[in-house]
């Protein structure tokens, strides 16, 4: 009878050590060979390069960095922050998670991207992120490869969306924050 009344034991507190911490994770690596895009992206003058590896079934499993020279201080920081969330989307953490973490975080460098559809970034990752929830979140989700009508012209068809910053009003300006863009008026 004590060994049943030990096993039980045992068995409440190996229940109890299971609460105690996240849930064993397991690891999903992407295929030896997988489709990826890379894009190209500047932030007041900082330019680098987000290559983004694919699972099969065209999820993000994987993300590469590439920024400033080799050996420098940033493109150390890059690579081992690219390391990081890829482990996290192998190991089951969603995109959606890690875009809503990181977007809108605020540091240097930060400047205007020249992407139409983001404007001004507060940061790298807040570029990176709201890129990726853009590109693969969004409803606005663009093909892998574009398919080629007979033709000659692409079967996707893209609307040009003109930036905020381009007002037909000429004595309007528009101040960035953490709040979404507000139009001052300017009196002269």
């Amino acid at each position: 009878m004590s060994q049943l009344a030990s096993a039980a034991s045992n068995g409440e507190i190996a229940q109890q050590e299971d609460l105690s911490g996240p849930p064993a994770a397991n690891r999903h690596r992407l295929p030896g060979e997988r489709a990826g895009i890379t894009h190209h992206f500047s932030i007041a003058g900082h330019e680098g390069y987000l290559t983004v590896g694919f699972y099969p079934n065209g999820q993000p499993g994987e993300i590469f960095i590439r920024m400033a020279k080799a050996g420098s201080t940033i493109a150390g920081l890059m690579e081992c922050f690219g390391t990081v969330v890829s482990v996290s989307l192998q190991h089951g953490v969603p995109l959606r998670v890690l875009c809503g973490k990181l977007s809108h975080t605020r540091f240097e460098p930060s400047g205007w991207t020249g992407n139409q559809e983001l404007g001004y970034a507060k940061s790298i990752m807040d570029y990176l992120f709201r890129w990726m929830a853009l590109r693969f979140l969004s409803g606005k989700q663009l093909p892998l490869f574009v398919a080629k009508a007979a033709d000659g012209e692409s079967t996707r068809s893209e609307s040009i969306q003109v930036p905020a910053s381009l007002s037909p009003f000429p004595h309007e300006s528009s101040e960035v924050g953490d709040a979404p863009l507000c139009s001052t008026v300017i009196v002269n």
